[in-house]
């Protein structure tokens, strides 16, 4: 329902002015006098009163003043005036003094933020600029020792042609002696010949050790490899475009302060609370946006395992790590485990929230032998019981997982219809695995395909909740019946457990479902 008195705060219902009761629009777009806010502020979090909004914040003075407010209230007044009785010109004075006054006040208080805002400001850039020149000094030193190597290259390059000219003028007398030696008729010119050719070949073996002793120049070839090594990395590490600076688009909120928008901006790790949306602009181009380095520092949090999902119940806290592989994010089984220092969490039912019941994808990574050997992906059939308790076993939102279960016997093996079966949540011996949902009946498919995934015994029996994957299709005209899923990637992998030497080694190590942001 819109306020009817836009002019108070609507938390304590006083009169917005232009001193101590000054109005500030948060991100959400809601507004509240300074005073509310400072007090509506815990452990640099701000709870929106209307609209329950999560905003960081240390200090109401961080948000921006809604000068378009505080003009409103000043019209109003000035109505109010004019429409109460006549006031003596001498008190009406001292009233106009007073709110000039009270308005100048107002406005250096605004330039005393803006004044701080921008002193820290320069302080950073001050900062930058040293930084640079600390970088532009190393970068000369790194052309230096560019130009140091191509010395030693050039001085190489020398001596080997040198070296070079000379085998050649030994190569070409030795080509002429031989060539004599098919035009001799007497003893004397054969020892003439051979007298030269003992000669030419002294020079041709000193030349041959020469050439030993001197190539490669062993500083030479080093400093040149450490040198490519070191520019080499150093190319590779400069990402950013920085020719095309002039039409980048800053996207973050344009009434932030200017510490904040130099935050988003360099990427620092974010101070705000992390959204879904944060992380699905992971995946967006962003070499063009001012944000991108925001969004780079999400991508760095993912990467170093501190973005988590949570879920609290009566019994505590569990997490799920959120992980990035090849561009995709996966969610693993929320498990109580200890959360990371200074992690980034998001609510379960943010997560879960952006699952598609029609295309879930969820995972399981087999290992053996000490060592994760690979992951199965599997496409889960939309809208069937089996389907969803097969996800909420993988990301453990009841508390059980698939995480750490055996694969418990193969079936037919290398034979036609050739199957593993796995899943046992409860006992991990095969006995175990009661569903976890009920009414489990339905209409599910039927395949003799290798890569279908089922259940054992059927929706009704005592394990329903664990899976059969088949491994080779059926040549006998029989079909598995409740297949609930297919395996999209990862079937060598599942085969190759299966010829394990023991299948019970075989362990489902990670799970999960994959999001699709």
């Amino acid at each position: 329902m819109m306020d009817n008195k836009p002019e108070e705060c609507s938390v304590c219902f006083n009169d917005y002015d232009d001193n101590q009761l000054r109005p500030r629009t948060l991100p959400c777009g809601n507004t509240f006098c300074s005073p509310c806010i400072d007090n509506a502020i815990e452990n640099g979090q701000l709870t929106c009163p209307s609209c329950h909004a999560q905003h960081a914040a240390t200090a109401a003075t961080q948000f921006p003043i809604s000068y378009g407010m505080e003009a409103f209230v000043r019209k109003l007044k000035d109505i109010q005036l004019t429409q109460e009785k006549p006031v003596p010109a001498k008190k009406k004075l001292s009233f106009l003094v007073q709110e000039q006054k009270s308005i100048i006040s107002s406005l250096i208080t605004s330039c005393e933020e803006v004044l701080s805002q921008l002193g820290e400001y320069q302080g950073q850039l001050e900062d930058w600029k040293s930084q640079h020149l600390q970088f532009q000094d190393r970068l000369y030193a790194l052309v230096e020792q560019n130009k140091s190597a191509m010395k030693l290259l050039e001085l190489e390059d020398t001596s080997v042609v040198d070296m070079t000219t000379q085998g050649e003028d030994r190569k070409t007398q030795l080509q002429a002696m031989l060539g004599s030696l098919d035009t001799v008729n007497t003893r004397q010119e054969v020892d003439i010949t051979k007298d030269t050719a003992d000669e030419c070949s002294m020079k041709i073996k000193d030349w041959l050790q020469k050439c030993q002793e001197l190539f490669p120049d062993v500083k030479t070839v080093h400093t040149s490899v450490k040198v490519q090594e070191t520019i080499r990395e150093v190319l590779e590490m400069m990402t950013t475009d920085t020719g095309a600076t002039a039409d980048l688009i800053y996207l973050g909120d344009s009434a932030s302060s200017i510490t904040n928008k130099v935050q988003e901006i360099t990427g620092e790790v974010p101070q705000k609370p992390l959204t879904v949306e944060d992380l699905r602009r992971m995946r967006e181009p962003v070499k063009r946006l001012v944000k991108a380095g925001w969004v780079l520092a999400i991508k760095r949090l993912v990467e170093a395992g501190r973005v988590l999902a949570v879920q609290e119940d009566q019994d505590g806290c569990r997490s799920a790590r959120i992980t990035l592989q090849d561009g995709q994010l996966y969610l693993h089984p929320f498990l109580r485990q200890p959360t990371p220092a200074h992690a980034h969490t998001l609510q379960e039912s943010e997560v879960v929230d952006v699952l598609d019941p029609s295309c879930t994808l969820a995972f399981l990574d087999f290992g053996w032998a000490g060592s994760t050997r690979g992951r199965v992906t599997i496409q889960l059939t939309p809208d069937t019981s089996l389907a969803r308790q097969f996800v909420l076993l993988c990301m453990g939102q009841r508390g059980h997982t698939y995480c750490n279960t055996k694969l418990l016997w193969v079936g037919d093996k290398g034979h036609p219809g050739e199957c593993v079966v796995g899943g046992d949540y409860e006992s991990n011996d095969g006995e175990g695995g009661a569903s976890l949902l009920p009414g489990l009946q339905g209409q599910y498919r039927r395949s003799g395909r290798a890569g279908a995934v089922c259940t054992r015994g059927g929706p009704g029996g005592p394990w329903s909740a664990q899976f059969t994957i088949t491994t080779r299709d059926r040549q006998d005209g029989h079909q598995w019946s409740w297949v609930f899923g297919d395996v999209v990637t990862g079937l060598d992998v599942v085969r190759a457990a299966v010829n394990h030497s023991d299948i019970r080694e075989v362990t489902v190590v990670d799970c999960g479902v994959l999001l699709p942001l």
